[in-house]
């Protein structure tokens, strides 16, 4: 039995197909091995949202061939999508393949010879997604399903619709199958993802929408917790809102990707909309559900970016109720049109701002925290830990750690929050 070791880079659309790439290894008969471990083959599933990550995946690539000299290296994702050419130059690279290609792997594996194979599509000309073929998402206590591929928008600093093509839906009959299947092997949640997620069904015919799945989902109860992946401000309607405040299998947890306060910085980044319309937005859902746990994305030192616009974002962040940030400083990324843009920012200042940021998330986050100190959650128990505590994370995405309990692993509990310890709660099980 051959064996198969798989590396993943990016967001959770990238480790959901890494998930699918491991579970056909295992039905053409691989046998799955962790990374670093010995293997006859290494698949690197990459990413290239900036010039770092890029870096990241070659330094993976370098590393797999040092740890398993004799292996064929794979490489695929987001960065094998847009060079090829690029990382055909790197020893041991024996086969890489685009995103389109990745549902194809065992049969290019089988026909895997002595010569190095480039097997990439022009992503761009695709305008279907695959069916779901993932029946099982190993050693997870939460399924990501993919029900949603590529992106239409054109934000300046972005290569992701190079790299991911245009925005296409998986059906909606299939979709709510994924759903169901993930359900019949007894997971809990269910987090539903894809590159532009709120334009689920609109690429279908007849057109649906990501409302009317979730809807769907929720009348079933096909599963005890639905979980959304990042959404667009201008893709959430009043009537997500009400399903997120009045729903019982929503999770009342939205990242929603603001990028700046600044409306200067904003329309350099052709997002379409103001920090106004965010803030009314935030209102609204915070208004619907007020212990909704709202986290965002902010890119720090976006050329054009001042002072005065950074300290008029900070603020901006400062006023609205966020529990956490994921700061991103800018990077310029070659075929996007911010990677040529006047008034760079230099790189010290941008170091400086995303620290800042960074400091202040952390104030969020423990503002957010003790706001539940003395009240009840429901957790989903996660792991059992050394010494006898549970960890596990509440439908508000909040981690909690549960000292000197017992529960199975993949269940709900009550548990009444004692105390903060870092990135965690801590609590006791409520018989």
């Amino acid at each position: 039995m051959k064996k198969i070791s798989f590396v993943t880079l990016g967001c959770k659309t990238n480790q959901f197909e890494s998930a699918a790439m491991t579970e056909a290894a295992r039905k053409e008969g691989y046998q799955v091995v962790s990374a670093g471990e010995a293997a006859d083959i290494c698949v690197i599933n990459t990413c290239t949202v900036t010039a770092r990550t890029d870096a990241e995946s070659r330094r993976l690539i370098r590393k797999a061939l040092r740890e398993n000299p004799a292996a064929r290296i794979v490489v695929t994702g987001c960065y094998a999508q847009i060079a090829a050419e690029e990382i055909s130059t790197l020893p041991g690279v024996a086969l890489i393949i685009g995103n389109t290609e990745k549902r194809d792997l065992p049969q290019l594996l089988r026909n895997l010879g002595e010569e190095q194979q480039i097997k990439v599509a022009d992503i761009s000309n695709i305008r279907e997604t695959g069916p779901l073929l993932l029946e099982t998402f190993a050693e997870h206590t939460r399924a990501f399903l993919q029900v949603q591929n590529g992106c239409d928008s054109r934000c300046s600093y972005c290569i992701v619709p190079h790299v991911r093509g245009p925005s296409r839906s998986v059906s909606l009959d299939d979709a709510l199958e994924g759903i169901r299947t993930f359900a019949r092997q007894g997971f809990q949640e269910v987090v539903l993802t894809g590159i532009h997620l709120g334009a689920f069904g609109l690429d279908l015919s007849p057109p649906t929408s990501l409302r009317e799945l979730l809807s769907r989902a929720e009348k079933e109860m096909i599963v005890p917790r639905l979980r959304l992946g990042s959404l667009e401000p201008t893709e959430i309607s009043a009537e997500l809102i009400e399903l997120i405040a009045h729903g019982q299998t929503l999770c009342p947890h939205l990242h929603i990707p603001l990028q700046s306060g600044d409306d200067g910085v904003l329309a350099a980044m052709n997002r379409p909309y103001t920090s106004g319309f965010f803030r009314e937005l935030v209102d609204q859902l915070t208004t619907a559900a007020p212990d909704l746990c709202l986290g965002t994305d902010i890119i720090a030192g976006f050329p054009g970016e001042t002072d005065e616009a950074f300290e008029r974002g900070y603020h901006f962040l400062e006023e609205l109720p966020f529990a956490y940030f994921h700061v991103f400083p800018f990077s310029p990324r070659q075929g996007t049109p911010a990677a040529t843009m006047p008034d760079p920012v230099p790189p010290a200042v941008i170091k400086k701002r995303a620290e800042a940021l960074r400091v202040l998330s952390v104030r969020k986050k423990d503002a957010y925290f003790e706001r539940f100190l003395g009240r009840e959650l429901v957790v989903l128990i996660q792991q059992k830990r050394k010494g006898g505590s549970l960890r596990g994370l509440s439908r508000n995405y909040l981690t909690v750690a549960i000292p000197g309990h017992t529960a199975p692993v993949n269940t709900e509990v009550k548990v009444r929050i004692t105390g903060i310890d870092k990135d965690q709660l801590i609590g006791v099980v409520v018989r």
